[in-house]
């Protein structure tokens, strides 16, 4: 399995091992394509983004392999009771794994995690749909 596999599979069972304030089910997918149907329950995404290879020495390279994290939820109202506890989650999220070690894949270390959507704008207007997106980048020698 390649590498960004591995980290991706990781990072998804630490996901669903976590106590996070809310049960999730994170799930390892290429493309988070899901009816609108079915986002009246809470869908964590886990996605293999990019991989990034740096030269470290003569021998190896520093791998850095960015792992997206979707956090959606269609609302109902869209007022902050029903917002605040989605966004606290998404920071929970990040808090499992900021400068941290895979549990499985130990080489890997979490060197930067990117909030870069808070919330989606388009998805909030045009679904009705709370969707966050986490990126997390991870290094290892390779």
């Amino acid at each position: 399995m390649t590498t960004i596999l591995q980290i991706a599979d990781s990072v998804t069972a630490e996901l669903n091992a976590a106590e996070l304030s809310q049960t999730i089910d994170a799930e390892r997918l290429y493309v988070p394509n899901f009816d609108l149907e079915d986002m009246k329950e809470l869908r964590v995404s886990v996605v293999p983004r990019e991989v990034e290879f740096l030269p470290m020495d003569r021998s190896q390279n520093r791998y850095h392999g960015k792992i997206d994290i979707a956090v959606q939820k269609k609302f109902k109202d869209g007022d902050n009771a029903e917002i605040d506890p989605l966004v606290g989650l998404v920071e929970e999220i990040a808090d499992v794994f900021r400068m941290k070690r895979l549990g499985s894949l130990v080489a890997a270390r979490c060197i930067h995690v990117e909030n870069s959507v808070l919330y989606c704008n388009e998805h909030w207007e045009q679904l009705r749909q709370f969707t966050s997106l986490l990126t997390l980048t991870f290094e290892l020698a390779k």
